[in-house]
């Protein structure tokens, strides 16, 4: 049964955001809520990583080095390649630029957990592009727009510190000392998150419901092009490096998901508010995108190891 409604995340997700574009009020007083609802997200999956994960990383750091590097170089270049073609404004191509060179978001970890992929690489990817974003942002910026876009890097390293790391570390430990009680509530798990990620979901687009309206068909289009390339761009790049099926989902997803919230901040202090359209539209579509591909690689995922247990039980039955 559980199993069941947390497939359906993306029908959840796209009833959800349909209502809370209509009724926005509701749900856009709820904004303080979205960091807590966040760090419990990253709590649970800590629930499911052991102390053999992370070693594993620090013994495979390729992926790492790989997926962040990918980031940084595929994501501006689409940006700024597709708002040439579809001739953005100067301030929408600020915007797609300032997404772009943003490092990974928190829900890529969420997205990548809810399609089985490999937590402890997403979690380290969005770390390590975070702290070399404090640096890679700006510089990216002023590279491709020929403007100087000054980040909070105090803040930023904070922030990622109290989102991500601190309640992944909290959740390891207590799966460390607490194993069979995790063992037991871990089928909740992939459920509770889909919740709080819905939650999320249905603040952000409450909180846009305006500046949606604003914008035009090219401009979503742009948004969803730069997404979906991304993610198509990270799995295949990947794929013809020689990383496997699981690591190379787990890459799409961080090079394909943004950290639109800290593009939608920076635009706005920087910028303007045509500028924040990029990021407040990614910040939707990306969890949408990522909630459909997450149902589609999680359900093919099931669906091999279900046929793999059962070539194992024909192999060890009487004869």
């Amino acid at each position: 049964m559980l199993s069941r409604l947390t497939r359906l995340f993306p029908l959840w997700a796209i009833l959800l955001s349909i209502i809370a574009f209509f009724f926005n009020n509701v749900f856009s007083s709820l904004q303080s809520a979205i960091v807590p609802l966040l760090s419990c997200v990253m709590f649970m999956m800590g629930l499911t990583l052991s102390q053999a994960d992370f070693l594993r990383i620090v013994r495979q750091p390729k992926p790492v080095f790989v997926g962040v590097l990918l980031q940084f170089l595929l994501m501006p270049l689409l940006a700024i390649t597709l708002s040439a073609l579809l001739d953005l404004s100067s301030q929408l191509t600020a915007g797609m630029v300032l997404v772009g060179s943003c490092a990974g978001g928190t829900a890529s970890n969420v997205i990548c957990y809810l399609a089985r992929g490999d937590v402890a690489l997403s979690i380290s990817m969005t770390v390590c592009s975070t702290l070399i974003g404090i640096v890679a942002t700006p510089l990216l910026c002023s590279l491709y727009l020929s403007e100087t876009v000054a980040v909070d890097s105090w803040g930023l390293l904070i922030s990622i510190l109290q989102i991500v790391c601190v309640p992944v570390l909290l959740g390891s430990a207590a799966n460390y000392f607490f194993s069979s009680v995790t063992q037991r509530i871990e089928p909740w798990l992939a459920f509770l998150s889909m919740l709080v990620i819905l939650s999320i979901i249905t603040i952000i687009v409450a909180l846009n419901a305006s500046s949606l309206l604003e914008v035009g068909l090219l401009t979503l289009l742009a948004v969803m092009l730069h997404n979906l390339s991304g993610l198509a761009g990270g799995y295949f790049c990947s794929r013809l490096m020689g990383f496997d099926l699981r690591q190379s989902q787990t890459i799409a997803i961080e090079v394909g998901m943004q950290n639109s919230g800290l593009g939608v901040a920076l635009a706005l202090q920087f910028f303007s508010a045509t500028a924040a359209l990029p990021g407040a539209i990614f910040s939707v579509w990306h969890n949408i995108s990522g909630s459909l591909l997450a149902t589609y690689w999680g359900r093919r995922r099931d669906s091999l190891e279900y046929l793999l247990q059962d070539s194992d039980r024909s192999d060890i039955s009487p004869k």
